[in-house]
């Protein structure tokens, strides 16, 4: 276990992210979701329609999940499947699932590292990433799919305080064409990247990337 691990299993509360009220739902795009094998979601609306009428019974639910997860959804996606050595599928982070628009909190206090649009089919969209500061461990909080007017105002090094809206989830086709959700990832080392991280890995590169990325779920804590 590492240090950053202990820390933030420790820490008594964050502030929750998504404030909406809704329940949750997890929700699974890996092959144990039978439905994946059978349906065509290459298509953006398809694929929203899906998740928001079907798996959260009208958006009665927010989506949650994913973290670890070998994920079959990116076979529509070249960004992820555009090596054919070593195609990406195990995801590094946790997805809620919630409508375009449903603002977001920052769980602690924080400044801002960096922020990008990554314009690209699959890619992250906008994307701001967090610096933040627990018993002197620095460590980082990555927010992908966002609203473009989210990236608006910002500068490197922008103090956030815990609880303070930051951003929104992005609607498609501006959030990277997805249906609208969060991608959260906590970073232990941001390494060379700004306003970017890979949130997709090659399962056998998944040891290193779950040391580097502990599970999001220890600042979430959602109850499903």
């Amino acid at each position: 276990m590492s240090e950053l691990t202990e820390l933030l299993r420790q820490h008594p509360a964050f502030c929750a992210v998504v404030q909406n009220g809704k329940p949750y739902r997890q929700l699974d795009f890996t092959a144990a979701n039978t439905d994946l094998l059978t349906r065509d979601l290459s298509k953006t609306r398809d694929f929203s329609n899906y998740v928001f009428d079907e798996l959260l019974s009208g958006s009665t639910f927010n989506g949650i999940g994913g973290y670890g997860e070998d994920r079959i959804i990116y076979r529509h996606r070249k960004h992820f499947t555009s090596d054919n050595e070593k195609p990406r599928s195990i995801h590094l982070g946790v997805d809620i699932w919630a409508e375009a628009g449903t603002p977001l909190y920052a769980p602690l206090d924080a400044i801002v590292h960096s922020f990008a649009f990554n314009d690209h089919y699959g890619d992250y969209g906008p994307t701001i990433i967090l610096a933040h500061e627990l018993a002197g461990t620095t460590f980082f909080t990555l927010y992908g799919h966002l609203s473009l007017n989210s990236l608006e105002g910002l500068h490197e090094g922008k103090a956030l305080i815990a609880g303070e809206r930051f951003a929104a989830i992005g609607p498609y086709p501006e959030n990277g064409d997805w249906p609208p959700h969060l991608h959260f990832q906590v970073i232990r080392d941001m390494r060379s990247y700004r306003g970017d991280f890979p949130g997709v890995c090659h399962a056998a590169d998944q040891h290193y990337y779950f040391n580097l990325c502990p599970d999001p779920e220890l600042i979430l804590r959602n109850k499903i």
